[in-house]
């Protein structure tokens, strides 16, 4: 029976051994087999049919809200008197992209224009676009602005023309004509007469110019010789530089194109990315770690040299001529109107600019921006890109229509985009990449653990059938084993 236990025991140990190494190899070669699986899966081409359809047609649901400050005092304002405004909204829209044009390159980049259409959700919305809003008239107090250095007979001469079109200092008008355009007699005699004056040919509106266009030609690359610059631009309807900023540094279009980044990020790494609609790069910095619906995330938020100006962040100089921290000057892509970018109710702004209008109380957690992101794939989870639009107005001699309106950086809206990995998809990525990884990673130290005690247990059985047949047993007759008499001559005697 001895010699039985110990090949069994021997084999449990053989057993216990391979778990053991079994166990070992997965542990170094399980992340391996994970990171090869990501790098493939993420590789922008066409024959993986379901990450390629997920780039070409995003199917995350995206919205736009829009919050607007409507104008409670008008007729104080243009006698010098501090603005107060009231937030109205969110005004809801859903986002749909789509990317068109799709061409792949021999030096593993691809081109394509992505193409955004909004359609208006009721449901999630506090009003509708039948809503009225106030708020200033761009077309009048940014003219009067950017024309304050001609000379004093012809600002008359336009200030004039402006009254004969009717057009006064603000614009009571409902929120669906102010997002997509109403019928001005004014823009109609400046595409007209001076064409090229302004970025419309049609309706004049604040986002008439983003529905149903496109973000300009983007070339990006595809991953496939070197995993590490997937997603990056390359260039931006064929430019490597923008022309818009007074610094190279300013106008270098840096990191991706703001939906994917490279997979593989630690907490030291960050978020560059170039949007068109600020006209610049932007990059977020790590914040802390999190979780979405079981997804392990890093969270990436705006630092707040951002917008910050030149005399508090020298490297942002080139973004001048600026004003208080907090703007962006953007004049320069936007036809010279004197439009700054901020973020919303001047969060992480000067403080300044708070006590030139009423209204405002800025928030982190609402007025913030971030950007959620699974590190190892680069995918983002759960995003809010939160901007608003600001027009600098003041009195300007020759302009009767800014009467005495005193100098002030005046917000108008300010919108969140915003999107997050739900259903499907979701569902998809959770089992792919954090169930597996854990049911691996489970396996791996199983394995080893049950090896271990298995190693463990077969030599407590071995190293007691040698004890047994060691010390000898009585055999079916009664009589001793000799290795038993052998030891013990009384027992011997006893025998014979």
């Amino acid at each position: 029976m001895a010699p039985s236990k110990s090949k069994c025991a021997v084999g449990f140990i053989a057993a216990g051994v391979f778990m053991l190494v079994f166990g070992t190899v997965i542990t170094f070669v399980g992340p391996i087999i994970i990171d090869d699986q990501i790098v493939k899966n993420t590789v922008i081409d066409p024959k993986n049919e379901m990450s390629y359809t997920m780039w070409k047609d995003v199917p995350v649901p995206f919205f736009m809200s829009v919050y607007f400050f409507h104008i409670l005092n008008p007729n104080e304002i243009l006698n010098g008197e501090k603005p107060m405004v009231e937030q109205r909204g969110p005004y809801v829209y859903r986002k749909r992209i789509q990317k068109d044009n799709i061409t792949f390159h021999p030096n593993y980049t691809v081109s394509y224009r992505e193409y955004r259409r909004y359609y208006f959700e009721p449901s999630m919305s506090v009003g509708n676009e039948s809503d009225v809003i106030t708020i200033p008239n761009m077309l009048v107090l940014g003219a009067a602005v950017m024309l304050e250095n001609m000379p004093y007979v012809l600002r008359l001469l336009i200030s004039a023309t402006i009254n004969g079109f009717k057009e006064g200092p603000f614009l009571t008008k409902t929120v669906g004509e102010l997002m997509w355009g109403y019928d001005s007699k004014l823009v109609d005699f400046l595409n007209k007469y001076l064409p090229g004056t302004l970025p419309l040919s049609g309706k004049f509106g604040l986002f008439a110019e983003f529905n149903n266009s496109n973000t300009g030609l983007f070339t990006i690359f595809t991953g496939q010789d070197d995993i590490r610059k997937i997603h990056k631009v390359d260039s931006w309807n064929g430019l490597k530089q923008l022309r818009y900023w007074n610094t190279p540094q300013c106008n270098m279009i840096n990191g991706t194109a703001g939906q994917l980044w490279p997979p593989f990020m630690t907490t030291e790494s960050t978020l560059p990315f170039y949007s068109p609609d600020a006209c610049r790069s932007m990059e977020l910095v790590y914040q802390r770690p999190g979780n979405f619906k079981g997804v392990p995330l890093y969270r990436f938020v705006a630092p707040k040299t951002l917008f910050a100006n030149g005399t508090d962040y020298p490297p942002n100089e080139g973004f001048c001529p600026c004003r208080q921290s907090g703007l962006l000057n953007v004049s320069s892509c936007r036809h010279n109107s004197p439009v700054f970018i901020s973020h919303p109710h001047f969060y992480n702004a000067d403080p300044v600019l708070l006590d030139y209008v009423q209204g405002l109380h800025p928030k982190e957690e609402e007025h913030g921006l971030f950007i959620d992101i699974h590190p190892q794939t680069g995918v983002p989870l759960n995003v809010s890109i939160r901007l608003q639009l600001n027009l600098y107005m003041k009195r300007v001699s020759g302009f009767n229509q800014t009467g005495k309106i005193s100098e002030v950086v005046m917000p108008m809206i300010w919108f969140a985009e915003s999107g997050y990995i739900d259903g499907p998809v979701l569902t998809t990525f959770h089992r792919n990449l954090v169930i597996l990884p854990a049911v691996m990673e489970y396996m791996q130290y199983g394995f080893i653990a049950l090896g271990l005690a298995t190693i463990a247990i077969a030599a407590v059985v071995l190293h007691k059938a040698k004890r047994s047949k060691g010390d000898g047993s009585i055999t079916s007759d009664g009589n001793v084993s000799t290795s038993e008499e052998e030891k013990d001559p009384l027992l011997q005697d006893d025998v014979d």
